[in-house]
C-alpha cells in the first residue's frame, strides 16, 4: 500500500508539470488528446487521464448551416436564455451558473446575476437544522403576528400594511411579472419554434452532441470506472438519490397497500370511516356493500398498477388510484380530508417513510432507517382550490399524525379548473387562486391565523400543476384574455395562463409542473420561462413510463457512472435544504465545472463532470458570439 501511494504521489507531481499531449486522429477536423490537468491531489485521484474530442469549426462549417443563419439563430437562442434568466431571478429560482457567466461575458456585461447561495438557502429555510430523529419539526415556536392584511385582486395577492392602507389601496411594493411582458416574451419563443434555420441548427447540433457523447464514452469509460473504484465506500447504492416525482397516494407498492387494507379489515372492522347518503358506515359495512372479504382481496383484484393500458390515457391512469375501482376505498385509505381526518392515509405514509418503501431502486425495497438514509423523496400532496380550509385540513393531518421524515419534503399539486366549475364548486378562476395562495400569505403575515399550517409549511418546497395535457385548448393566452376574476367559462384556461398565475410572485417556493407529455408546444414554452425544472415530462412512444433506476439501467444500458450522475442530478434539482446538499454533494456544489464535484460524496468521476462542463461552455460560446450583441431580437411578436 505504501509503495502504491508513493507511486501515485510521484505520478501527481509529474502530471502537474506536464503539458497536454495531443494525438491527431485520421478523421478530418477532429483531434483527441490525453488531458492531464494541474489540480489538487483529490481531483487527480479522481481524473488522471481524460481523452477529449475537438472539432474544427471552420472545417465543419458551423454544423452544416450558413454563417448568416447561424448568427440569426444564435441571437434568438441568446434572447431565450436572457428571458429565462430574468424570470428565474425574479422568482428566486435557480439558473445555470455557467450559462449566466457566458451571458454576462459575451452578451451583456451589465446583466444582474442571481445570488445562487441565497436562492439555495431560501428553500425549507424554516426547518430546524437538527435531524428529525432529534427534534420534532412541528414543535416550533410561532412568531408574533404582523397584523398585515392580504387580499387578492386580478389574480395577484396584495399585502397591505394595515386597514388604512387597504382603504387607500396602497399595497406593499411587491414585484411580480407583468402580463404584457410575459406575452411578449412568450411570442419570442413562438417565433423561435417556427424559425427554419433554428430547427436545422438544433437538429444537427443535437445529433452531433449525441455522437460526441458516445465517442467520449468509448474513449473514457474505462478511466471513469477506474476513478469510481478508487473511491472508498461509495457506489450507486450508497450515494444520495431523490425521487423527484412520486405521488403520496402511490408511494407504496401494491402489495404493501394490500397488506395495509387487510390489516385494517381484521383489526378495525367496527370503526366508522365513511358517510354515504347520510348514513355512517363502518369499515366492515363498506366492504359488505362491495361484497368483499379480506380473503377475497388480491393484488390483481386491487388493480392499482399503472400498466401499459394507461399509457397516453390519463383517464385510465387516474382510475388506478381507486383500489378495486371504487372511489370509496380511495377516500378512506388515500385521502387526507375524509371522515377520519386522513388517519389511515397518515399511518400508511408513515409506514412508507419508516421503511422507505419507495419505488426507486427495485420493485420492492424495504430497508431499515440506517440503510435508507441514501434514498429521499418528494411526494405530491393535493390542494384542489375548492375552499380556503383545504390548507388547514392538510396541515392538521400532517401534524396530528406526525407525518414527517428526514428523507421527505413535500410538493403541492394543483389540478385543473373545469371539473370544479362544472360542479359549481367555484365561480371563477380567481376563486381557485384565492383558495390556494391567500392562506399562504395570511400565515406568513399572521402565523396565529393558521397555526398548524405554520408548522407544516416549512416542509413544503414548491408547486406542481397536474392534469391531462392532451386536452384541446380553444383559447390562446394573450393581452386581452379575461382576468382570473372574469374567467367563469366552463373550459380550462390555457396551460400558459395557468402557469403564469400560479408562479406569479413566488419567491420561496419552486415551480415544477407536469409538462411535455402531450399537448401543444406552448406548454414547454411556458415552463421554460417560468418553471425551475420539470420533474415529470416524458414523451415516450414505445415503452411505458419507467421511473425505477434498475429498469432504466437495463433498458438504456446505463453504466455505473451514468447511474451515479443521474443520482447526483436528482439531488441537485431537488428541494432539499442547502446545508444537506452541501453534505451530500460537496461543499462547492453550487460552483461550475470540476470544482463543483466531490467524488467522495457523489461517486461521479471528475472526467464526466469536466466533459459536461466543457461541452456546455463550447455550446454557449457557439451561440453567445460577441458579434451578435446588436442582433438580439426585441421581446415582441
Amino acid at each position: 500500500r505504501q509503495i502504491h501511494e508513493d507511486v501515485l504521489q510521484q505520478s501527481i507531481i509529474q502530471q502537474e508539470t506536464e503539458q497536454p499531449e495531443f494525438v491527431d486522429t485520421k478523421r478530418k477536423g477532429i483531434k483527441a488528446n490525453t488531458y492531464r490537468s494541474p489540480c489538487d491531489r483529490d481531483r487527480l485521484l479522481d481524473s488522471t487521464k481524460f481523452h477529449r474530442v475537438h472539432v474544427d469549426e471552420d472545417e465543419c462549417s458551423h454544423s452544416g448551416i450558413l454563417l448568416g443563419n447561424l448568427e440569426e439563430a444564435s441571437s434568438f437562442f441568446v434572447k431565450a436564455l436572457l428571458i429565462r434568466q430574468k424570470y428565474m431571478k425574479a422568482s428566486s429560482q435557480s439558473f445555470c451558473i455557467t450559462t449566466e457567466k457566458a451571458l454576462k461575458t459575451y452578451v451583456d456585461e451589465s446583466l444582474e446575476c442571481l445570488d445562487h447561495e441565497e436562492v439555495a438557502q431560501s428553500v425549507c429555510s424554516g426547518l430546524p437544522t437538527e435531524s428529525f430523529e432529534d427534534v420534532n419539526p412541528f414543535e416550533i415556536d410561532i412568531l408574533p403576528d404582523d397584523s398585515k392584511i392580504c387580499k387578492i385582486k386580478n389574480g395577484i395577492v396584495k399585502v397591505y400594511k394595515d386597514s388604512d392602507a387597504l382603504q387607500r389601496e396602497q399595497p406593499e411594493p411587491l414585484k411580480y411579472p407583468d402580463v404584457k411582458e410575459f406575452i411578449a416574451d412568450r411570442n419570442v419563443l413562438l417565433a423561435i419554434c417556427s424559425h427554419g434555420p433554428i430547427k436545422s441548427f438544433a437538429y444537427r447540433r443535437l445529433s452531433f452532441l449525441e455522437a460526441r457523447f458516445n465517442l467520449h464514452v468509448l474513449l473514457n469509460e474505462t478511466n471513469e470506472l477506474a476513478a469510481q473504484k478508487r473511491v472508498s465506500h461509495r457506489d450507486f447504492y450508497n450515494v444520495r438519490k431523490v425521487d423527484t416525482h412520486v405521488h403520496a397516494a402511490s408511494c407504496m407498492n401494491q402489495k404493501h397497500l394490500l397488506r395495509f387494507i387487510k390489516k385494517k379489515m381484521k383489526t378495525c372492522p367496527t370503526e366508522n370511516v365513511l358517510i354515504r347518503n347520510g348514513n355512517l358506515l363502518t369499515l366492515e359495512e363498506v366492504f359488505k356493500s362491495l361484497k368483499l372479504t379480506a380473503y377475497d382481496l388480491s393484488v390483481d383484484k386491487l388493480d392499482v398498477h399503472a400498466d401499459r393500458n394507461t399509457f397516453h390515457r390519463f383517464d385510465k391512469f387516474n382510475l388506478k388510484y381507486n383500489p378495486i375501482g371504487e372511489s370509496r376505498l380511495r377516500e378512506i385509505f388515500l385521502k387526507t380530508d375524509n371522515y377520519i381526518d386522513g388517519k389511515y392515509f397518515g399511518e400508511l405514509i408513515k409506514a412508507c417513510l419508516q421503511y422507505c418503501i419507495i419505488i426507486i431502486l427495485s420493485n420492492e425495497v424495504a430497508y431499515d432507517l440506517e440503510e435508507s438514509k441514501y434514498q429521499m423523496a418528494e411526494p405530491r400532496l393535493s390542494i384542489y382550490g375548492k375552499s380556503k380550509s383545504e390548507w388547514d385540513k392538510l396541515a392538521k393531518w400532517a401534524v396530528k399524525n406526525n407525518v414527517y421524515s428526514d428523507n421527505v419534503r413535500w410538493l403541492i399539486q394543483i389540478p385543473r379548473f373545469d371539473i370544479y366549475k362544472s360542479n359549481n364548486l367555484v365561480k371563477n378562476f380567481e376563486e381557485i387562486l384565492d383558495n390556494v395562495f391567500l392562506p399562504l400569505f395570511e400565515v406568513t403575515c399572521n402565523p396565529s391565523s393558521h397555526p398548524d399550517l405554520y408548522r407544516f409549511l416549512p416542509q413544503v418546497i414548491g408547486f406542481d400543476s397536474v392534469d391531462d395535457e392532451s386536452k384541446t385548448e380553444s383559447h390562446l393566452f394573450h393581452e386581452d384574455s379575461p382576468l382570473p376574476n372574469e374567467w367563469d367559462l366552463p373550459e380550462n384556461p390555457p396551460y400558459s395562463y395557468y402557469c403564469f398565475y400560479m408562479q406569479r410572485g413566488l419567491n420561496c417556493f419552486v415551480f415544477r409542473p407536469h409538462c411535455g407529455e402531450a399537448g401543444s408546444v406552448e406548454h414547454l414554452m411556458a415552463s421554460f420561462i417560468l418553471a425551475q425544472n420539470i420533474s415529470h415530462g416524458l414523451l415516450l412512444r414505445k415503452e411505458p413510463l419507467m421511473e425505477e433506476y434498475s429498469i432504466a439501467a437495463q433498458v438504456w444500458k446505463f453504466s455505473p457512472c451514468d447511474m451515479c450522475e443521474l443520482a447526483k442530478n436528482s439531488v441537485w434539482m431537488s428541494g432539499f435544504e442547502h446545508n444537506l446538499k452541501k453534505h451530500w454533494l460537496g461543499k462547492n456544489y453550487l460552483q461550475d465545472g470540476i470544482e463543483s464535484n466531490a467524488i467522495s460524496c457523489t461517486n461521479v468521476p471528475g472526467i464526466r463532470i469536466a466533459y459536461r462542463h466543457e461541452t456546455l461552455e463550447e455550446e454557449l460560446s457557439t451561440i453567445c458570439n460577441p458579434n451578435i450583441k446588436d442582433h438580439i431580437p426585441a421581446s415582441q411578436s
